[in-house]
């Protein structure tokens, strides 16, 4: 049996910080990890804790995905959450490039959103893949196509031209 006050308190963060990136929208996010540990809470004698991490991220993910279809609508990516360091130039900047990051994010498919960000959270493919329903192969491909089409859109972004002035 496991242990679930150690499981939460040493999974929580990650499923919640996964949901968010899914959703966009912190209270969903509370919301779906909250969902998430009740569903381990129930079935707990068949959780095995070698992948224990994959297992909640593919709960939590099942989670949203039900929450999609009821609302039939996808949420934005919420690109207000607030950076914790000092520094006005350094904070807008920051948040420039994380609102960049998110909007791009959220225009990848849900499958690819899902395989990137729990491959970045180092959840191994052969979870992935188990967690999404696709092969390890598959799994690497659709990590790899998502980190290209990040890496694309973020070189096609405009950015603003300085011209020095003639003094």
């Amino acid at each position: 049996m496991v242990d679930l006050s150690s499981l939460y308190q040493r999974y929580a963060k990650d499923v919640y910080r996964f949901s968010l990136y899914l959703s966009g929208d912190p209270a969903l996010a509370e919301d779906l990890t909250s969902e998430t540990f009740l569903r381990v809470w129930i079935v707990r004698e068949r959780v095995r804790l070698a992948t224990v991490k994959a297992f909640l991220f593919t709960i939590a993910r099942n989670l949203f995905l039900q929450w999609r279809r009821k609302n039939l609508s996808r949420a934005d990516l919420d690109d207000t959450i607030p950076d914790p360091r000092p520094g006005p130039g350094e904070s807008t900047e920051q948040s420039m490039a994380l609102a960049a990051v998110l909007a791009r994010l959220g225009r990848l498919a849900e499958l690819d959103r899902a395989a990137l960000l729990m491959q970045a959270d180092g959840v191994p493919y052969e979870d992935i893949a188990r967690a999404l329903g696709i092969g390890v192969a598959a799994a690497k491909v659709r990590v790899h196509r998502a980190r290209r089409r990040l890496a694309s859109s973020e070189t096609n972004v405009a950015r603003p031209t300085v011209r020095p002035s003639k003094t």
